[in-house]
């Protein structure tokens, strides 16, 4: 008889066809791109779901929208509908870790994600991550270069890159008092675009 494994416990099989949907439409003033999603988040089927992530108490400070969001499926679709702010990830395939992904989901992802972008034009892709935008610049832009969070010199069409540290709580550069000043930062940023 097998244990009972807890819930974001279990890997993601290579041919796991379970996703996190995407939240993206045109016309949108920011998208959120993760590296992927956590079993966890697909499980419970909204971004940033792990309870100890800082994602959602660094949106709720830094006042990216007008009111605190409790972290949730209605969360994520109030954003896009209301606040013009979409959600996806580089690579779509959920698992434990991100080291459990490949060379070839990377190459894959970070295409069909630049395709997107490209389609829907948002005035901002948010990487979640230097890693995550480190990936998407050598998969699809075919550049590798150091990245530090902040306003990046290059664009996706007309589209402004945007990086801050990942706020996963396995990630120590992602301390609140951290994410908090790049939030804000990126919520100046949209509020000049938007002007």
């Amino acid at each position: 008889m097998r244990a009972e494994q807890p819930p974001g416990s279990k890997k993601a099989a290579p041919h796991d066809k379970r996703v996190l949907p995407e939240r993206l439409a045109a016309g949108l003033d920011i998208v959120s791109i993760g590296i992927n999603p956590s079993l966890y988040s697909v499980e419970r089927g909204f971004n940033f779901a792990r309870p100890g992530n800082r994602f959602w108490p660094a949106f709720n400070a830094a006042g990216l929208v007008p009111e605190p969001l409790e972290p949730g499926k209605a969360a994520i679709a109030r954003l896009l509908r209301q606040y013009a702010i979409g959600f996806t990830d580089i690579v779509r395939r959920p698992t434990e870790r991100s080291d459990q992904l490949s060379d070839e989901d990377f190459r894959k992802g970070a295409r069909a994600l630049k395709r997107k972008l490209l389609r829907i034009q948002p005035r901002i892709a948010w990487f979640q991550g230097v890693t995550a935008y480190a990936k998407y610049l050598q998969h699809a832009e075919g550049a590798k270069r150091p990245v530090k969070a902040g306003l990046q010199p290059e664009r996706i069409g007309a589209t402004r890159v945007f990086v801050t540290p990942n706020p996963s709580g396995a990630n120590p550069a992602a301390n609140p008092r951290a994410l908090l000043e790049h939030f804000t930062a990126l919520r100046n940023l949209r509020d000049s675009a938007l002007r």
